[in-house]
């Protein structure tokens, strides 16, 4: 399930640096474009917690 572009625009990396976040539809992740950390994307939801970073 590909996620919304206009939620895509304003997600930010949870980490103190809030950076972009990457998606990669395939992998159903979002990776931060600062620090590398890696999201995944549940059922068409974001997982931002720093808890779960792969």
């Amino acid at each position: 399930m590909p996620l919304d572009p206009l939620l895509l625009d304003v997600l930010a990396c949870p980490a103190p640096d809030r950076a972009p976040l990457r998606y990669d539809e395939e992998a159903q992740t979002l990776t931060c474009t600062s620090c590398g950390r890696v999201y995944e994307v549940r059922d068409g939801l974001p997982i931002l917690l720093l808890d779960e970073v792969k």
